[in-house]
Formats: structure tokens, C-alpha cells, sequence
């Protein structure tokens, strides 16, 4: 039987709780045996070197892949993923299917915060480490979509491990300079001014992004102030930015650390604010910035949750969480934003701070897709193995892809959203080997669209180090990540991968081909890391 998503469930699925400190189990997919029958490919046609990204049906799932037949022997993906069984993202267990669903993720605090334990001359914590979060902090160069939506890449190079391959599936949203005339903002900073922000890297950062960003934001724009100690208090109330700009330089010219940090009542007394404020037709967002260390009143995550979780349904308010702090409370941060139909990202330089504040946050200000997730549906006749590097925490089981009730991701114009697949071919395997999709609601009318795109087995034939400078960029951060979390433990490592010292050499090397900043400080990360790894 072929899964269409109309789907039996009755109300909006939420996705699994973050698990804190320690690795989370996630539905690992590979194929060990043949299970009979094609996977159903979709109408985009292959280039010359066997990648896709054509996808002009936009009707809603029509006339692209649909999810394979639903196997009745073994267990699903979505079964799996509900069946804790330790660190699975590491393991290659068997599979009945060969499908791969996950919500998309922009989220790079992860990487951020890694980096800056390593300056501090420590590893950082396995359970902080998320490999998408690390290959999505890099520039890509995927083609742009014309229009709305996204468009989708599907390339690869194989590594030196026999049968072997990286897979990327990469999706782009158009240009945010592209996008024309974006809506009013109404944003609601909740800034956090316990005593712990009082360490340099910190309220600083903060209170200097900010005002750099209250110049650049449009007359149309509102912001609204409340800060949080011990308690919580709206400072500025939803303000037009217009003729009023020297009070919101005040509001944060005066924002001094103080006491301890009750979260739960900065975040309750933050929505309240926001949704006061709440302007018809333009984007709402909380923008939380803190090191999330909370220690007073609400410290239940739970409860802290439910209070984002209700505004999100009924007022549409989204979050957009700004780590700070060498010590960083980052499982509630990302619990938060993702709740909170949102993401996250991490500071700890004043050029960091004033990126996030004065690129990526008006980036962020309009949405062009809701609830998207992807799909990749490999062909059990070329593919023996595979295995998703990252989003451990955002699988989604395989029947909901096309149910737009599961919860997905929020991406904005100007986006990209990277996937990487370590990918074992069955020997003189030839022909197709993958369908990428992805599906995602317009933020406006709801409207469920799709794209997709293809990759033919030829088009592994290149080495992954003498590939594109793109995909071994990303193929360097996610070795990386995979090797923080694995530490001593080398169960399971990535086919292919590198001893830490040589990949800090391949790195330094990466960096510069790409004649990239971004990549010079990934390279002096590993290198760093590398010498603490001893």
C-alpha cells in the first residue's frame, strides 16, 4: 500500500522532548536486505551528473515521490524513533524501508557554543554536540529558487572507505534581498540581566548588537523591552520604531545585571508583552537572548514550554533564542525554540553578536515556509546502507511527511538547510540511487507545496577530498561533530573518517580553497581540538 498522508491521527503530534544532557536516541534507517519493490521516483529529470534540483510541480504532493510501500514485516521509522535503544544515531541497525524523514533545522548554536569551549581550552559536552547544527553554519552555494519555496541539490563524492559515500541533499530559499517589500516586524526582546550576565561576552554583546541593529530596522518595525532577574518587567512596551528610537536607546543603554535567574517568568511575561503588542500583518517573534541557566521561580522545563506553546497556536508567535555565556544552559535553549516554532544561535564575540542581531535577525524577520520537513527515499536496488549524520532530535516518522498536522521547521528567505548521509552502495551498483523531497506549508495561506530532486549513482564517482570546496567544507564539520561525540568511544564512526589531527591538516587545506573566515575558524576549531584530544 502506498502512504498518501492522509493520516488517521487527530491532533498536531508534538515532537519528541529534548533529553538534556546526554545523547538522544534517534529511528537510524538503513537497508540490510532487499525488500522488494522500487521506491516510487518523481518527475524531475536528472542533469549530466545525475543531481536534480527540478520540481515545478508545486500542487501539494502530486506527481512526486511518494513514500514507499509500507513494509508490514519489522518495525517502521516512526516506531523505531519512540523506542529509545541508546545512542542510535551511531548505529547501523536494520531497517525494513529506506526512507528518511526528519523537520528541517537552521539551528547553529550547537557549533557556536563548541567553539567557544574549545577557546576556553575544554571539549565541549558530547550531549551539546549536533552535527546538522555544525554543517549548517557554513555559506552554501546552492542554486536559488526564482520564486517561494525552496529549490533542492542532491550531489555526493565517495570516501576512501570501499562502497562508501557522503550524500548532501541541500535546499535554498530565495534571497532575503530577493524577496522584495517584507512585512512589518513586531519583535519582543526578553533579555536576561541576572548576575551571571554580568560576565564580559554577555549583557554587553547584547546591549552593543542591539543598538547597532535598532539603526538599521525600518520606521515601520516595533520593539518591545522586558528584561528578567528574579523577576520579570516590561521596560518598553511594543514601540514603532519611527520618530521613537532614542527611547528604545534607552531602554537598552539601561539594562544593568542584577539578581539570579528566573527564566520562566522573563519567557511568560515576554509572550504576555508580545502578544499585547501584537500587530495584525506583520512578523511577531520573541527574540529570548540569556545563557539559560535558570535558577529561580519556574525551573520545570515543561511548564517554561507550555507558556511558548500556547502563544504559538493561537497567535503565531515565533521564537528566536540567542545563547550567550561560557557556561550555557543549551538543551532548555533548544527545547525553547523549538517549541516555540523557532531556532537558535550562539555568540560570544562582539563580531558574532552584531552578524546575529544585524544579518541573520531581519533575515529571520519573515518566514517563507512553515512546517517543512524533508524526505529522502533511496533505491533499495543501488543503496545497501545509509545513515543520517545529525538531526537526532527532528526525525519524523516516515507515514507523517505528508501530514501537515506533524510538526516541522520554520525557514526564512535567504536560508539553507544541508543534509548530509553517509551512504554504502551495493557493489557495480548503477542507475538511480535517491529522491529528495521536501514539503512545506506557505506561511500566509497554508498551502502545502512540494519540491524534489534526484542523484544517479555517477554522480559518486569523484573522491570526497577532491570534490566541490562546498561539500568538503561540510564533510570537515561533520567528521568534526562526530568525532566530539564520540571522544574514546569509537563505536561506529563515519565511514571515511579522519584521525582528528590529520582532519585539522584536511581542514587548514578547506579553508583555503574556500578563502572563507567561517572556514578558517572551523579549521583552527578541530585543530584546537585535536591537541585537547591529544
Amino acid at each position: 500500500m502506498t502512504l498518501t498522508g492522509n493520516d488517521e491521527h487527530t491532533g498536531r503530534p508534538q515532537r519528541r522532548p529534548r533529553t538534556g544532557r546526554r545523547r538522544r536516541p534517534v529511528a537510524i534507517l538503513i537497508g540490510l536486505t532487499l525488500a522488494g519493490g522500487l521506491l516510487l521516483t518523481g518527475c524531475g529529470a536528472s542533469d549530466s551528473n545525475g543531481s536534480s534540483t527540478d520540481g515545478s510541480n508545486k500542487s501539494g504532493g502530486r506527481g512526486f515521490p511518494q513514500p514507499a510501500p509500507n513494509r508490514t514485516s519489522g518495525t517502521s521509522q516512526g516506531e523505531q524513533k519512540n523506542t529509545p535503544t541508546g545512542d542510535a544515531s551511531r548505529e547501523f541497525a536494520p531497517s525494513p524501508d529506506y526512507l528518511s524523514t526528519f523537520a528541517l533545522d537552521v539551528d547553529t548554536a550547537s557549533y557556536g557554543y563548541a567553539r567557544r569551549a574549545l577557546a576556553d581550552g575544554r571539549l565541549p559536552e558530547a550531549s551539546t554536540v549536533r552535527p546538522e547544527e555544525f554543517v549548517n553554519s557554513f555559506r552554501q552555494d546552492y542554486r536559488r529558487p526564482d520564486g517561494n519555496g525552496f529549490s533542492v541539490t542532491v550531489d555526493g563524492a565517495r570516501t576512501r572507505e570501499k562502497d562508501w559515500s557522503l550524500v548532501r541533499v541541500g535546499l535554498a530559499t530565495h534571497d532575503a534581498a530577493s524577496s522584495g517589500e517584507r512585512p512589518p516586524a513586531a519583535l519582543t526582546f526578553v533579555i536576561d540581566i541576572s548576575g551571571s550576565m554580568g560576565e564580559p561576552g554577555r549583557l554587553d554583546l547584547a546591549k552593543d548588537a542591539l543598538g547597532v541593529m535598532t539603526d538599521r530596522l525600518r520606521d515601520d518595525d516595533s520593539i518591545a523591552v522586558v528584561t528578567f532577574s528574579d523577576e520579570a518587567r516590561t521596560v518598553l512596551p511594543m514601540t514603532r520604531l519611527g520618530h521613537h528610537r532614542d527611547r528604545i536607546y534607552d531602554a537598552i543603554r539601561g539594562l544593568e545585571p542584577t539578581e539570579s535567574t528566573n527564566l520562566g517568568a522573563g519567557v511568560r511575561t515576554g509572550y504576555a508583552t508580545a502578544v499585547k503588542g501584537l500587530r495584525e500583518g506583520a512578523t511577531n517573534r520573541v527574540v529570548l537572548i540569556s545563557d539559560a541557566l535558570a535558577n529561580t521561580g519556574e525551573t520545570d522545563a515543561d511548564a517554561i514550554l507550555e507558556n511558548i506553546s500556547t502563544a504559538r497556536r493561537e497567535h503565531g508567535i515565533t521564537l528566536f533564542g540567542v545563547g550567550v555565556g561560557s557556561e550555557y544552559g543549551d538543551a532548555l535553549m533548544e527545547r525553547l525554540a523549538d517549541k516555540g516554532d523557532g531556532h537558535t544561535t550562539y555568540v560570544s564575540t562582539i563580531e558574532d553578536a552584531r552578524k546575529v542581531f544585524c544579518e541573520q535577525l531581519p533575515q529571520n524577520i519573515d518566514l517563507t515556509a512553515r512546517d517543512a520537513k524533508a524526505q529522502v527515499a533511496f533505491d533499495p536496488e543501488t543503496v545497501k546502507q545509509f545513515r543520517l549524520i545529525g538531526y537526532d532530535d527532528r526525525q519524523v516518522a516516515d507515514e507523517d511527511f505528508r501530514n501537515d498536522r506533524v510538526d516541522g521547521g520554520e525557514v526564512g528567505p535567504g536560508h539553507t538547510v544541508t543534509a548530509l548521509y553517509a551512504v554504502r552502495t551495493r557493489p557495480g551498483a548503477s542507475g538511480h540511487l535517491a529522491t529528495a523531497s521536501v514539503r512545506w506549508l506557505d506561511p500566509d495561506t497554508r498551502a502545502p507545496h512540494e519540491e524534489s530532486g534526484q542523484l544517479e549513482t555517477g554522480s559518486l564517482d569523484e573522491d570526497l577530498w577532491t570534490s566541490s570546496t562546498r561539500l568538503q567544507v561540510d564533510a570537515v564539520a561533520a567528521y568534526f561533530a562526530d568525532d566530539l561525540r564520540t571522544g574514546d568511544d569509537k563505536a561506529n564512526p563515519l565511514p571515511g573518517a579522519l584521525p582528528l589531527g590529520e582532519l585539522a591538516d584536511r581542514a587548514h587545506r578547506v579553508a583555503s580553497a574556500a578563502e572563507d573566515k567561517a572556514v578558517d575558524d572551523l579549521a583552527n576549531a578541530v585543530e584546537r581540538a585535536s591537541g585537547l584530544m591529544g
